[in-house]
C-alpha cells in the first residue's frame, strides 16, 4: 500500500510504515528507505547498523549524509555520534531489470525536500527513464551513446549489451552524479563476482557537440525535452528544459543525429512536439523528416505517438512538477505562461511519444512509420521495436510479389474475436487482437478473415489467396490487390512472422 501510495506522490503511508525504523538498529530495510527515499532524518546509530561496512563517517565522506547537531553519545560510531540525527543528502535506492541489480544515486526529489527543486536538479528514476529503457532495442553493439545521461540510467542499461559507452550531458552536476553510480555499480559487481562492466566515459556538452565526428551503433537519449516558456518568472530546469523555445530540441536532434550513427545504427529517443491549429502530428513528422532528408543523413523514421494533451493539460503536468503546489501563486503564474506561450503560436496539441530512428547500410529510399499506440503495451517493449525495425526494413526492400511468395504465418499471442447479432449466423464483426508488442487490433474483412485462418506457415501467401479467391468466386488480383498491403501492414507490428 506504502509502495503504491508513493507512486501516486503521496509519502504519508510510507513514512508511517517506517516510523519506527527512525531509531531501529534491526531494520536495516526501514531505515534505509526512510532516509534516502522518503528524505527524512534517522538516529546516527540506526544508520550505523545499516551500514556496518561504510558506516555513518564513510557515508559523509561520500557525501550522502550530513550529520545534524545534537548531544554527543558513544558506541557504535567511533567518532562518538550515535544519538545525532543524520540528514540524507540525496536519493539512493536499487533499482534494476531482468539481468541486473544496480544502485542509483541522484537529487532528493520534491517529495522529500517539501517544496521547489533546485534548477541544476539531477532527476532520478522516473517514469521518462523507465520508458526508454523498456522501449530501447537490446543489440549487442561496439560503441553507443548516451546523450543527455542525467544520473546515469541508460547508461546502466547500455552496460550490458554494449562494449564502450560515452554518456554526454550539459550538467556538470549530472555528469557528477553518472561519475558516482558508475564507480558504485563497477564496485558491486565486483564484489558480487557479476563480471567486468564496460567503461563508461562522460563527456561534457550540449547535445552532439562533444561527439561530434564520432560513430555509434546505438544512440539513446532521454533528453531534456519538456517544452517550457522562455520566461524570466519561471524556474528553468536542467534535467527538463534544453534551453530552446517549443519543441527545437526535438526537432534539431532529429535533424543532426544520423551525423554520429553507423549505417545500420539506431537513435531511440523520448519527446514532445508542438501540433498547430490546422495541422495533425503526422503533419509535423512529415515535415521534420522532409527536412532531415534535405539537410541531413536520411534515416528510417517510426514514430509512436503514446499521448496528447491540449495546452491545459500539458501546462498543469509541468507546473505542478518540481514541487509547485496547485493553487498556490507560483503555481498559477506558471500555469499561466505556458498558456501564453502555446497561445503565441497557435498550438493546439502537444504529442509525446518514442522516436526509433535508422540509418540505412545501403543508398536505398528510407521508410516512414508514424503510428499511435495510447493504450497498455508490451514490457519491456525493446524485443518489439527491434522485431519492427527489422520487418520494417524487410518489407522495404521486397515486393509484393516477393511478400506473397513467403508462408507467414500468425503469431503465437495473435487471437480472434467475433461478434454478431443474438441468432444471426455470420458475425458482424471480426477483430484480430495482438496479445503483446503495441497491442494491436485489426477489424478483419471476410477475405483477411479466411487468410487469417489458414496462415499457419505451411502455404505461402499466393497459394492461399488463390484459393480464397477460387472459393469465392474472385478474381485473384482483386484478393491480392485488398490484402497485401493489409498482409505488409500484419507483418510490420508482428502480428504475422
Amino acid at each position: 500500500m506504502a509502495s503504491a501510495a508513493l507512486h501516486r506522490e503521496q509519502p504519508l503511508p510510507a513514512l508511517l510504515a517506517t516510523e519506527s525504523s527512525v531509531t531501529a538498529v534491526d531494520d536495516a530495510c526501514g531505515v534505509l528507505v526512510r532516509l534516502f527515499a522518503l528524505g527524512r532524518s534517522v538516529r546516527a546509530a540506526a544508520l550505523a547498523a545499516a551500514l556496518p561496512s561504510l558506516g555513518v563517517d564513510g557515508a559523509v565522506a561520500l557525501g550522502l549524509v550530513r550529520l545534524e547537531g545534537g548531544r554527543a553519545g558513544f558506541g557504535a560510531d567511533r567518532l562518538g555520534r550515535t544519538d545525532r540525527d543524520v540528514l540524507p543528502l540525496c536519493d539512493l535506492r536499487p533499482y534494476g531489470d531482468d539481468a541486473h541489480d544496480w544502485w542509483v544515486a541522484s537529487d532528493l526529489s520534491e517529495l522529500a525536500v517539501g517544496g521547489p527543486l533546485r534548477p541544476d536538479h539531477v532527476l532520478g528514476i522516473g517514469g521518462a527513464s523507465t520508458t526508454l529503457a523498456s522501449w530501447t532495442a537490446r543489440r549487442s553493439v561496439e560503441r553507443a551513446l548516451d546523450l543527455g545521461t542525467g544520473c546515469g540510467v541508460q547508461a546502466l542499461h547500455l552496460t550490458g549489451h554494449v562494449g564502450a559507452i560515452i554518456a554526454t550531458d550539459i550538467s556538470e552536476r549530472a555528469l557528477a552524479y553518472a561519475a558516482f553510480n558508475v564507480a558504485l555499480n563497477v564496485a558491486l559487481a565486483a564484489s558480487d563476482g557479476a563480471g567486468a562492466i564496460p567503461d563508461v566515459e562522460l563527456l561534457s556538452g550540449d547535445l552532439l557537440d562533444p561527439v561530434a565526428g564520432q560513430r555509434f551503433s546505438l544512440v539513446v537519449s532521454n533528453p531534456p525535452f519538456v517544452i517550457t516558456p522562455r520566461d524570466q518568472d519561471l524556474p528553468l530546469y536542467e534535467y527538463r528544459d534544453g534551453g530552446r523555445a517549443g519543441d527545437t530540441l526535438v526537432r534539431s536532434l532529429v535533424r543532426q543525429v544520423g551525423t554520429v550513427l553507423e549505417p545500420g545504427g539506431v537513435a531511440q529517443f523520448l519527446g514532445n512536439w508542438e501540433v498547430r491549429a490546422g495541422r495533425t502530428w503526422l503533419d509535423v513528422w512529415g515535415d521534420w523528416l522532409d527536412e532531415q532528408a534535405r539537410e541531413g543523413v536520411a534515416l528510417d523514421a517510426w514514430v509512436i505517438q503514446r499521448e496528447s494533451q491540449d495546452p491545459a493539460e500539458y501546462a498543469e503536468l509541468w507546473a505542478r512538477d518540481g514541487g509547485a503546489q496547485p493553487g498556490s501563486e507560483a503555481h498559477s503564474r506558471m500555469y499561466a505562461a505556458w498558456l501564453r506561450d502555446f497561445a503565441a503560436r497557435g498550438v493546439e496539441r502537444i504529442g509525446f511519444g518514442v522516436v526509433t530512428l535508422q540509418r540505412p547500410t545501403t543508398d536505398r529510399p528510407t521508410w516512414r512509420s508514424l503510428d499511435e499506440a495510447h493504450g497498455p503495451v508490451a514490457a519491456p517493449m525493446g524485443p518489439t521495436i527491434d522485431a519492427g525495425l527489422r520487418a520494417r526494413t524487410w518489407l522495404d526492400e521486397h515486393s509484393d510479389d516477393e511478400v506473397l511468395d513467403v508462408a507467414w504465418s500468425c503469431a503465437a499471442d495473435v487471437t480472434e474475436e467475433r461478434h454478431g447479432t443474438p441468432g444471426a449466423e455470420d458475425p458482424s464483426v471480426i477483430l484480430v487482437r495482438q496479445g503483446g508488442g503495441l497491442g494491436r487490433v485489426v477489424r478483419a474483412g471476410t477475405l483477411l478473415a479466411a487468410y487469417l485462418g489458414v496462415a499457419d506457415g505451411e502455404l505461402t501467401a499466393r497459394v492461399a489467396l488463390d484459393a480464397i479467391a477460387t472459393v469465392l468466386g474472385t478474381d485473384a488480383a482483386d484478393v491480392y490487390s485488398e490484402l497485401v498491403p493489409q498482409v505488409r501492414d500484419l507483418v510490420a507490428d508482428g502480428l504475422l512472422v
